[in-house]
């Protein structure tokens, strides 16, 4: 029978599942209001003609309580409006349980882009012996970061494996006690997770994911790759954030990174004591029951007791080797590709499951390190000059690259200075326990200069890595300017003797971050991407000139504006002029639970990212761009950031920005222990402004600006001028080009305007809109003209549908929330005084972010 198309898929899995479980889950008794599943559906149909009627958010709100709640006081009707957020929310887990359980039936676990595939296609150019080779210096790493762009709970991840589960077996009863269990679990925290609570609960995912899946794809290039040999090259692992990223967030301290390296060893240990207890139970033959419960008893002591001296990570394998030899000899290899999986797991994850980055912002790093420097002079220290600070950078930089000595950190009273350096001194301390894998990277953001780097490099050795340095420094670069400047600062870097010597002893690789987050918020979308791209061709010209690999580490968010997207796509489409010896970049919020949140989708995606690596370096065509795309390509970048810097530069912009999009009740939402903005300002100053905040008051405004704006004035450009020609040659030419421009579709699908329409009609910011709307407009329209297509996403159906439905589902949710934030300008306006009221419709709009946050999942 042939495979049905993947929209198709979609619609008899997903689409129907979810509409019959809906309607099941609407009936259910939750709450003292009768009714709320019964007056929701009535309420979405307002939403949809109203707006289809050109109607505001309030006036839709309005007419529903006329028209089907007259008698209601006004009380009773906020009450209906909870009652309702509550409702979207469960919903909103309900579609991610079915798209989760229906993902290996719509996504073809064989098809393009999977390692199956990949294997038939090198197979069949005779081209094996050559990705056996990539595969041995290949690398994937997927860092788990704490950005918070996701809320669930624990209790409700639960919820939605065992909704997965029974979905999959279509077991009624189980799902309907599974709602009534939804209904009734508190998705709101009341207060905010701490650092160590977020890495617990994205240890969830390394120990009931990614454990089992990294094993099975590793377990399968071994066996059908490398026909069942040993891969020295680990090819796939993990990086993790939460515990180790300090940038901004004071409430991760040394201890805090101790307990999170302790978590995960005590996890990956737990994950071993499992797998060995089901060999035990099949490994039942003489010399080897015994040598199996030896190890089982001593991963028992290790989880236990925390004691790392009784086992190594290679001892622990050496061992496993030992069975496998006596099993293969005496017994017929029975069981033996189990013990080939937990051998490959060992050498995936070691004792420390994941790699604890540490991050730091480079103006504190200059501060504690200035206090650092004064101290130590004032106690006699002959480690600097007494005239370091009035020194020229140059000569700080080579004092700094030939730095000796040891520190006291008793004589340092400044809790910023102790903190940081007691963390140079808990990465000693995890590499002692945990093995030098488990923390063995240090990342600088808003890294700008040479200094920056050295004065890192100083600090840990004077710390804790006296004469032998095994920490990686990665240089983090953001904004446009930083991006301009970073081949300079790593020319800098490489003819530096000591940093030179200390890149040798590291295997001369070095890594360099790079920021697509706040690249687009401070650039814009194109010239974000493009400016990334023109920075990885000169740091990789920089680099092999004095023959380093250089290995770049993407900041990559979730939804396009924050540098997601069609990211396979991307990495397959850099071309020659990029190193591309790994593929490294951060995962994030619901990017982690869409894309990798079942063994499932975990499996597929980083297969993808595997295959789109490869792809890249055995396409013999993909010769890059030719000078003439260069050049337009160049043009629109460039085009495109002036005007968005114009835009940014608004007077409306900041203002708007504040007073009607949610940005300030992102603060309140608890749903991530990091503070919304960096600085102490209370007025709100652009640069403090995060990322995730700004992007997401775009979103929930869905204007998705930090998406589209530019590209439309930039293509405009082409048209006017009668050369529209060369930018369709661009995009038919260039693959880099066409993932950016359907990334862009992607932000202008979840648009939906009609939902601020009123905000043209406001004295103040109705110029400002107007100005957003526009771009939109012509932004699609131009979109469209140069794909060809007659919708927006066409290329993609199966992914239209699903963010159609998600929008959809959420609606009545965005309508609420305007309603809200109108209500509130009116009463600061007319009854400022009137606290109570004010923050009735203020929780509402808070309580509001949620469902739309988690419900935008599917974009990265």
């Amino acid at each position: 029978m042939p495979t049905q198309p993947k929209l198709t898929r979609f619609k008899q899995n997903v689409l129907s599942k979810y509409q019959i479980y809906n309607s099941i889950f609407m009936t259910l008794p939750f709450d003292t209001i009768s009714k709320t599943g019964v007056l929701l559906p009535l309420f979405h149909e307002t939403c949809e003609k109203g707006f289809a009627n050109g109607d505001n958010p309030t006036t839709i709100v309005e007419t529903f309580f006329k028209k089907y709640q007259a008698r209601r006081s006004e009380e009773s009707q906020i009450s209906l409006l909870f009652r309702f957020i509550q409702y979207i929310e469960r919903q909103v887990v309900l579609f991610d349980a079915i798209e989760d359980a229906a993902f290996p039936i719509v996504n073809n676990m064989d098809g393009i882009g999977t390692l199956r595939s990949l294997k038939e296609a090198i197979k069949s150019e005779d081209k094996t012996e050559t990705l056996k080779a990539y595969l041995e210096e290949f690398k994937v790493r997927i860092v788990l970061t704490a950005h918070p762009t996701q809320f669930y709970p624990g209790a409700v991840l639960g919820i939605i494996t065992d909704l997965d589960n029974a979905i999959k077996s279509n077991d009624l009863l189980k799902i309907n006690d599974l709602l009534a269990q939804l209904g009734k679990t508190p998705f709101f925290k009341h207060k905010k997770p701490t650092p160590y609570d977020e890495a617990v609960s994205l240890i969830w995912y390394l120990e009931n994911v990614f454990y089992e899946s990294f094993g099975r794809i590793f377990d399968y290039i071994q066996q059908n790759i490398f026909d069942g040999n040993t891969i020295e090259n680990d090819i796939i692992n993990i990086g993790f954030w939460p515990g180790g990223d300090r940038d901004g967030n004071p409430f991760v301290t040394p201890v805090t990174t101790l307990k999170v390296a302790t978590r995960l060893k005590h996890t990956i240990l737990k994950n071993y004591y499992t797998d060995i207890r089901k060999l035990k139970r099949k490994l039942t033959f003489r010399e080897v029951d015994n040598k199996v419960a030896d190890l089982e008893a001593k991963i028992h002591a290790m989880r236990n007791n925390n004691n790392s001296h009784l086992l190594t990570p290679s001892e622990f394998i050496s061992n496993l080797k030992d069975i496998k030899d006596i099993i293969i000899k005496e017994h017929q290899s029975l069981y033996l590709n189990d013990i080939n999986s937990l051998i490959n797991k060992v050498h995936l994850f070691g004792f420390h499951f994941a790699s604890l980055d540490i991050r730091q912002d480079s103006r504190a790093h200059d501060a504690v390190f200035n206090n650092m420097v004064d101290t130590l002079i004032e106690h006699g220290s002959d480690i600097f000059p007494e005239n370091y600070h009035d020194l020229s950078e140059k000569d700080q930089v080579k004092i700094l690259s030939e730095i000796k000595g040891e520190i006291n950190l008793d004589i340092f009273q400044d809790e910023d200075v102790l903190k940081t350096l007691q963390t140079i001194k808990a990465i000693k301390t995890i590499q002692e326990t945990n093995g030098e894998r488990a923390a063995n990277r240090y990342i600088i953001s808003n890294n700008q200069t040479t200094l920056n780097v050295m004065q890192l490099f100083a600090m840990l050795k004077l710390v804790a890595f006296h004469e032998d340095l095994t920490v990686d420094i990665g240089p983090l670069f953001e904004t446009i300017e930083d991006l301009e400047n970073a081949p300079q600062v790593m020319e800098e870097l490489y003819t530096n003797p000591n940093y030179a010597a200390h890149l040798k002893k590291r295997g001369n690789k070095q890594t360099i971050m790079l920021g697509f987050s706040d690249g687009t918020k401070d650039g814009g979308y194109l010239m974000a991407n493009w400016g990334i791209f023109k920075a990885k061709e000169r740091l990789t010209e920089v680099s092999r000139k004095y023959d380093v690999t250089v290995i770049f580490f993407d900041g990559r968010g979730g939804p396009p504006a924050r540098g997601g997207g069609k990211t396979h796509q991307f990495y397959a489409s850099l071309g020659p002029t990029i190193e591309d010896k790994e593929v490294q970049l951060t995962i994030q919020g619901q990017t982690i639970s869409s894309n990798f949140g079942t063994q499932d989708s975990s499996q597929y995606n980083l297969e993808q990212l595997i295959s789109s690596g490869i792809y890249n370096r055995l396409n013999e065509n993909n010769i890059g761009m030719s000078e003439e795309n260069r050049m337009v390509m160049n043009d629109l970048a460039v085009r495109s950031y002036k005007t968005y810097s114009d835009f940014k530069s608004h007077p409306m912009f900041l203002p708007y920005l504040e007073r009607m999009s949610t940005l300030k009740y992102y603060a309140k939402t608890n749903i991530g222990s990091r503070p919304s903005k960096r600085g102490k300002s209370t007025e709100l100053v652009f640069s403090d402004l995060r990322a995730i905040p700004f992007v997401g008051s775009w979103s929930q405004l869905k204007q998705n600006v930090p998406g589209f704006f530019g590209v439309g004035t930039a293509l405009k450009h082409y048209e006017d001028t009668g050369n529209f020609e060369k930018v369709k040659q661009l995009y038919n030419s260039s693959s880099f080009f066409k993932t950016l421009i359907e990334n862009s579709m992607m932000s202008l699908s979840k648009s939906f305007f009609d939902l601020t329409k009123y905000m043209a009609d406001d004295p103040e910011f109705g110029e400002f809109w107007k100005l957003i709307f526009a771009e939109y407009e012509l932004s699609k329209r131009l979109i469209l003209k140069l794909t060809g297509y007659k919708e927006l996403m066409e290329e993609e159906p199966a992914g239209k549908a699903s963010i159609d439905v998600r929008e959809s589902i959420v609606l009545p949710l965005l309508t609420i929330q305007q309603f809200a934030l109108k209500k509130i300008q009116e009463l600061q306006k007319t009854n400022p005084d009137d606290k109570d009221q004010i923050e009735v419709f203020e929780k509402l709009v808070t309580r509001s972010l949620f469902g739309n946050i988690n419900a935008s999942r599917n974009s990265a």
